[in-house]
């Protein structure tokens, strides 16, 4: 089994050394929040321990107080929320419908953390009524030995005493990495192996469309127009590509020819038909190396 403690504001800065999981206490009806928790949970997590919160419930409101709960924890994914069921200040009881519409509202509001229910053995021998517990029982039997509370019901912590004014359980769980499997705790991810450079391949330009010349429609030119303007030698804007060879492409055909003049067709000074050897070496300039 391993080893928790349950603390509230009376516990302000808790030793939580050889203590492997820490129950906060969050809430209180629908306005009291521990002054404590946002640091007492910041402590157990710089320590890598996993945590779980609790909700001291008064009769009514249930929704509300639900809702409350999961604002002052504000739980993260792998935590464990509790209800914890018991004979208020004021000496009110929770019903045990009351108790039962806590552990739903809750769940509903956070279904994918586990949410169990904290009570003492009198409550749950004498005054529950459904064996309702949520995702699992945590029993306060302080007059049984750790880990052998006086129940026939499954628990998973056992709330066995106090020591140095705090009181300790244990859980029943064979080991920490178990309570994070059953909590949810996300896995730690591994750092990313180092990726290899990929193998450089190459440049293929596409195929030369055959039959691609000034004042044709098809093939169409925008391919041609693209890689005229990925090479700079083009400026045009996606809405006036066009399927049609006309004079702006002509114009930058020519202006990749000034630059190049040996894929010009000879004799043509004025050439504006680009042709295999010119497409490749422009697709080559846009989109690989020459």
């Amino acid at each position: 089994m391993i080893k928790a403690i349950d603390i509230s504001s009376l516990q302000p800065h808790p030793n939580l050394d050889g203590v492997d999981v820490v129950i906060i206490k969050a809430s209180e009806g629908r306005t009291y929040a521990n002054p404590e928790r946002v640091q007492q949970a910041k402590a157990a997590r710089a320590k890598g321990k996993p945590i779980g919160w609790y909700h001291f419930l008064w009769p009514g409101n249930i929704q509300a107080q639900a809702e409350y709960f999961i604002r002052c924890a504000n739980p993260k994914d792998g935590d464990v929320l509790a209800c914890d069921w018991e004979t208020t200040t004021s000496g009110t009881r929770p019903s045990c419908a009351d108790k039962d519409a806590f552990l739903a509202a809750v769940k509903k509001l956070r279904p994918r953390l586990r949410v169990i229910l904290y009570c003492n053995l009198d409550y749950w021998k004498n005054r529950d009524t459904t064996g309702k517990c949520g995702d699992g029982l945590w029993i306060a039997d302080p007059n049984a030995p750790a880990g052998h509370p006086r129940i026939q019901h499954s628990w998973v912590i056992h709330q066995y005493g106090i020591k140095n004014h705090t009181d300790v359980n244990v859980c029943h769980f064979d080991s920490v990495a178990d309570w994070k499997k059953w909590a949810g705790v996300p896995a730690t991810p591994k750092p990313p192996a180092t990726p290899k450079p990929p193998a450089s391949k190459p440049y293929v330009p596409p195929a030369f469309p055959v039959g691609l010349a000034p004042g044709k429609s098809r093939p169409s030119a925008k391919p041609l127009q693209r890689a005229l303007r990925a090479a700079k030698f083009l400026t045009i804007s996606d809405a006036d590509l066009s399927d049609h060879y006309g004079t702006r492409t002509e114009g930058g055909v020519r202006k990749f020819f000034a630059a190049h003049p040996q894929f010009r067709a000879k004799g043509k000074p004025k050439d504006s038909a680009i042709g295999p050897k010119g497409w490749a070496y422009l697709h080559n300039l846009a989109y690989g190396r020459k």
